[in-house]
């Protein structure tokens, strides 16, 4: 198992299985977003530059998306949040429910539309 997958598999459900559906879609957004790991997290690339991590609070112990360039997201998704952040915002999961898919299409369409300028 290569250390990519090992941050996945070595999570207990359902954080698991969610953190993997989150990693099949961001990989699936587009055909040259790829997959790396920084700072211990996963790490998605659009042409070599960051796009977005995956990774779960510690507090909560929900996974969430964080985008790198959030600052530049105007999604009036009250879940889009920046807490003491200057640049990115995160999108918080919750692992027991359906995924929303809409509003991560909307956001990760915003985000890769920053990058395709």
């Amino acid at each position: 198992m290569n250390t990519l997958d090992h941050f996945y598999f070595n999570k207990q459900e359902p954080n698991k299985s969610c953190l993997l559906t989150m990693r099949d879609m961001v990989l699936k957004y587009h055909k040259n977003i790829t997959e790396t790991r920084r700072y211990g997290m996963p790490c998605f690339c659009y042409k070599a530059k960051i796009f977005c991590y995956l990774w779960v609070d510690k507090k909560s112990n929900d996974p969430y998306f964080l985008m790198v360039e959030g600052k530049h997201l105007n999604h009036p998704h009250p879940k889009l949040e920046t807490g003491n952040r200057s640049r990115m915002k995160i999108l918080r999961v919750n692992p027991n429910k359906d995924l929303p898919i809409a509003t991560i299409d909307l956001i990760m369409s915003q985000a890769l539309g920053l990058y395709l300028l």
